[in-house]
């Protein structure tokens, strides 16, 4: 008998999904050229990430498609990791668009939140599709433009600061990143530009370690690790709420799915894997130790994020130490549950500032509970995630440090439900809009529903072991520890308040240090460029052209 799924599938066609899936929101982006077309664009956030959805459903380890030439083409497919991340990331965008189509009526001039929505959706699902090298690094370069735009659409110069620090750091990570992908390139055999020809070469190049060293600097600059991350709070603090969900939800996964289709996983690299884990694991603490100083729930989120980046890299970290094949499906599902529970966290604080206090508890109690998931309460996807992480970090120091995580987390999503009880409206009987509502809730039902459906259909592991009761107590202590903590920090001891941004607050002494180098290149570029200079320059570089012949 032919299932309802499969029978969509056969009509769609195996694999029409995927070109879709980058074609539809790139040709609404540029339809954007007209203002005419540009202004409906809002009706349309709903429909550009469906094909990706159903891309996502479909196409896993069977679309792919070649855009292009014999000379030069761009390659596209899924892997199941990369279907998991691509249809949470999809879904994220649909809710999301809901929620900033209501949004942008109240904005007088929604453009360049437009432009830039649909090139961070481009580039977004172009990162998850992408199979070869020069694709991959253009659309992330795509994604870093249209997210840096969607910071600066937030208010004042705070969204202005965040905006120019997010591109900046960006293009920095792009340029080790750049380095990374030649030296792949370079050291594959045939010429092959696929990602997958690229990493399994990699671990017999002449510049394994300087490429793997590059990549890793690259990429864990994109994940937030510390001590580079202090962007991440900046930018989703000063991001209006549908852009904040969609950067801290599927943006910021672009790093894990590169790391693990870059890195040869299945190949043993202890020094890389441990340091990669050490520096994760000490993220995941440090987020927390400043998170719990904040007082705007974005910002508790956004160092939740340091913290929940820092431990899928660790799990990414002690994969390649060990190279054990399973990494990428755990630590893709791992990435994936976080990716829906904050995007729906994030739309939480906006339905939230919009309600009143009459109404507060149907909308927090599920906030609740999904928060605290990211510790790994029983039942929830965030349990099923740390469980199909648990082998990989071990029963050793990583998997205390670990342990340590789940118990840091809760105390800092409790610390957010707090928070975010504080943030009402004004007016106690005020009702959020229904579209941000249904948004919100949408997005809660799967952040609770979908890990359990991917934890059935792929064989992460028995799902039996996973609730068996020593499992679930194994989850459940860690956090009954951190709401004990919470309640005790709550009780006797008030923290002092740390800036949002700690690290780059300090770096911001250098500011008239790079306006003085600035102005003196400036002034050095004026000179140079003067006709009697350049042509005395071009005569010394060629007399020592001719001299080096010589």
């Amino acid at each position: 008998m032919i299932t309802a799924t499969a029978l969509l599938a056969i009509l769609l066609g195996v694999g029409v999904m995927v070109p879709l899936a980058l074609g539809l929101p790139l040709l609404l982006l540029v339809a954007c050229a007209s203002k005419r077309l540009r202004r409906a664009m809002p009706r349309l956030f709903v429909i550009a990430p469906v094909p990706a959805l159903l891309a996502a459903l479909f196409d896993a380890d069977a679309g792919s498609f070649e855009l292009g030439n014999d000379l030069f083409s761009l390659s596209f497919s899924l892997d199941v990791p990369g279907a998991m991340l691509l249809g949470a990331a999809a879904l994220l965008w649909i809710l999301s668009g809901v929620y900033a189509e209501r949004f942008l009526r109240d904005r007088p001039e929604p453009d360049g939140f437009i432009v830039c929505w649909l090139m961070a959706l481009t580039g977004c699902v172009g990162v998850f599709l992408a199979a070869d090298l020069i694709g991959f690094y253009f659309l992330l370069a795509v994604l870093s433009v249209g997210a840096s735009g969607l910071v600066l659409q937030g208010q004042g110069p705070d969204a202005m600061r965040a905006g120019a620090l997010y591109l900046a750091l960006a293009l920095l990570a792009e340029a080790f990143l750049l380095a990374g992908l030649i030296l792949m390139a370079n050291a594959t055999p045939d010429g092959s530009l696929l990602i997958r020809d690229a990493a399994a070469a990699l671990p017999e190049s002449p510049t394994r370690d300087l490429t793997v060293t590059l990549l890793l600097i690259g990429l864990g600059m994109k994940a937030g690790l510390v001590p580079l991350h202090f962007w991440m709070p900046l930018a989703y603090s000063a991001a209006p709420i549908p852009a904040a969900a969609v950067m801290s939800g599927a943006v910021v996964k672009a790093s894990v799915i590169a790391l693990l289709r870059f890195l040869p996983l299945d190949v043993a690299m202890p020094g890389f894997g441990h340091a990669l884990a050490v520096v994760g694991l000490f993220g995941a603490l440090y987020g927390v130790v400043i998170g719990i100083t904040q007082r705007n729930p974005k910002t508790v989120l956004a160092y939740s994020s340091v913290s929940q980046m820092g431990f899928v890299v660790a799990v990414i970290g002690m994969g390649l130490a060990a190279g054990d094949g399973t990494t990428p499906m755990a630590a893709g599902f791992y990435a994936t549950h976080h990716l829906l529970v904050k995007g729906s966290l994030f739309l939480a604080v906006g339905v939230v500032a919009l309600t009143g206090r009459r109404h507060l508890w149907p909308m927090l109690v599920p906030a609740a509970i999904i928060a605290l998931g990211l510790g790994g309460l029983p039942l929830t996807g965030g349990s099923l995630a740390k469980y199909a992480a648990k082998d990989l970090l071990g029963s050793g120091l990583a998997g205390t440090v670990a342990m340590v995580s789940s118990i840091a987390s809760t105390l800092l999503m409790i610390q957010f439900t707090r928070r975010l009880g504080e943030n009402t409206a004004s007016d106690a009987r005020a009702r959020a809009p229904g579209p941000l509502v249904f948004a919100w809730i949408a997005m809660a039902l799967a952040s609770l529903v979908i890990p359990w459906l991917l934890y059935v259909d792929f064989p992460l592991e028995a799902l039996p072991k996973a609730l068996a009761p020593a499992a679930l107590w194994d989850a459940l202590w860690p956090v009954l520890v951190g709401a004990v903590l919470a309640l005790l920090l709550d009780r006797f001891r008030s923290l002092p308040r740390v800036p949002a941004g700690d690290v780059g607050i300090a770096l911001g002494g250098l500011k008239g240090m790079a306006l003085a180098a600035g102005a003196a290149l400036e002034h050095a570029d004026s000179f140079l460029r003067r006709w009697a200079v350049a042509c005395v320059v071009m005569l010394v570089v060629t007399l020592l052209f001719v001299w080096a012949l010589l």
